[in-house]
Formats: structure tokens, sequence, C-alpha cells
């Protein structure tokens, strides 16, 4: 499994979530990048309930039968003791650990006012706290070394807006700010940490909430077309590489063959009284002044109105 310029050669990768959909296409491009490579996938459904079956073990056949080099791992990012063995699972196996892609996620989609306590936790712990875990478990390694990269999966649900995502949309705009404040305090080490906002077709977009199941597969079919998880897969590997060195706390978004850089929050208009202010006050010039700039609520299909080729 080599190519002229493997951008990873020799490197170890982890990738959780890797059984299918953008993990699995990021495992695979990683492996023909020359990395050798953790698949991990806990073999659970789009809700997280076990499908009883190995996707992970699958990756990894077709990894070795390209000629590359692979484990697979059925560990949970939830919990810190599975994840920290992860880590472990790869130093021990290929002697050290370069790169973690989190891509592992669940839905439990509900109206807000439906959503239970537990599906906003069940949620929360798979993604924000699996990227905890992960970036947390590598950290020391990638430390020691001086050197290391993490790639995290964020979403449009959160950077924009999704209706009926409340517990996934938290979660993931939690992932940003995990992200950035690891690419600050890591830097000294020589660790990178950006995330990515995806747009492809995988499981993780088979639950569209608010279409009728005509209007679903229409859409859904559109998706297989334009956006497709392999697209998803050279910007994570790139992210990973050492070519990527001078890139950090940044969020990109890859959706068909485009790529793109979000901006970040920064104050965008300032309104001073001299003598302060009172709710009184607010209420008579905050509006007026400010209400031009407001930022309307608005979904990800009316911000990103054009078509993905």
């Amino acid at each position: 499994m080599t190519t002229p310029t493997q951008l990873l050669k020799d490197k170890v990768v982890i990738v959780t979530g890797a059984g299918g959909g953008v993990g699995k296409g990021v495992a695979l491009e990683a492996a023909r990048q020359g990395a050798r490579v953790v698949v991990n996938d806990l073999g659970v459904s789009l809700n997280g309930e076990s499908s009883g079956s190995s996707p992970a073990e699958e990756v990894v056949a077709e990894i070795k039968a390209a000629g590359g080099q692979a484990i697979a791992d059925g560990g949970s990012v939830a919990e810190w003791e599975s994840a920290s063995g992860i880590v472990e699972r790869a130093v021990s196996t290929f002697g050290r650990i370069d790169a973690v892609v989190h891509s592992a996620g669940i839905l439990r989609d509900s109206i807000f006012h439906k959503m239970t306590p537990s599906d906003f936790e069940t949620v929360m712990r798979v993604h924000l706290f699996g990227a905890f875990n992960m970036a947390r478990a590598a950290a020391g390694h990638f430390r020691e070394q001086n050197s290391g990269a993490l790639v995290h999966m964020t979403s449009t649900a959160g950077l924009i807006g999704s209706v009926g995502q409340a517990n996934y949309a938290a979660a993931k705009m939690g992932i940003v700010g995990l992200s950035r404040s690891i690419s600050m305090d890591m830097a000294r080490f020589g660790v990178r940490s950006n995330c990515i906002a995806p747009h492809a077709f995988s499981r993780m977009i088979e639950s569209v909430p608010g279409l009728s199941p005509e209007e679903q597969e229409r859409y859904l079919e559109k998706r297989r077309q334009t956006t497709r998880p392999e697209q998803i897969a050279p910007l994570a590997v790139f992210l990973c590489s050492d070519a990527a060195k001078d890139v950090t706390g940044q969020i990109f978004g890859a959706r068909g063959n485009e790529v793109y850089l979000y901006n970040q929050p920064r104050p965008v208009r300032t309104l001073h009284r001299s003598e302060g202010w009172t709710p009184g006050t607010l209420a008579e010039m905050l509006v007026p002044a400010f209400q031009s700039s407001f930022t309307p609520a608005e979904r990800t299909k009316n911000v990103l109105g054009w078509e993905a080729i």
C-alpha cells in the first residue's frame, strides 16, 4: 500500500468511529498515505445500540488486503478507562502515537421540549467526552515526543444551526472550544488541534428531522451522489501530517469537492455609554444599534445554499 508521496509514512494514527462513513474513509486514506492505523469502532447502530457486528475488523481486512498495516479496536470513547486503553493499545502495538482523528458519534434527535436528560448526556459523552478522553489520553505521549496532531469532527448543527438536535449541536460546539484550548495549551509541545465540519452522506445524516419520507429519500439520494465520505478524508489526513505543521486552532469545512475555512467568534459591534447602563437604557438603545448585525436563526441549508459538486 504505497504511493509516491505518502504524507503519513511511518506514523501511527487512531481513527475513532472508523467502521463506516467518514471515519472509515479517513482510516483507508491514512493507510494509503503510509500510516499504521488503529481502526476503532464500537459496532453500534446510529442511536448507540449494539449492532452485533464488527465493522472495525472489516475495515482492517480491507487495509491489509491493500498492503497496509492496521489493527481493530472495539473500545468505547465515552469512558476514560476505555479511551485510554485505545491509545495504549496503539502504543503497545506500533510503538508510538502520532495522531488521533475523533469521528465516533451517535444521534438521539428530538425536539427540545421532548429531549430526555439521558438522550442529552449519552450524545455528549460520545462526542464531547469522547473528544476529551481521546485527546487527553494521547497528550502525555505527544508531550514526550514533542509532536502530535488531533482532528476533531464538529458539525454545522452547532456552528450554524439545526432543528431537533440540541444535544448534538451542544456537543459539537463544545468540541470547537475544546480543540481551540488544546491548540493553545499544547502548542509548546509541538501539538496541533483542528476541527472539521464534514458534509458527507453517512449514518449521521440518515436521520433528518422535519422531512417527510419522500422528501428525505430525495434529499439523501442527492447527498449520496454529491457528498461522499471519502471526500472528507484528504483534509483529515493532511491535518494529521507534517505538511500541516503550521495549522492549528482552526475550523475547516469539507463538502463535496469544496474545502473552506470557518470564521470564529469575535466582537462585531460595540455600544458604549459613559454613565453606564440600566435595563431601561439597554432596552432603548441596544436593539436599534445592534439589530442589523444580529445573526439570524438560520439552518445549515439556508446558509450553505449552493449545490455541492
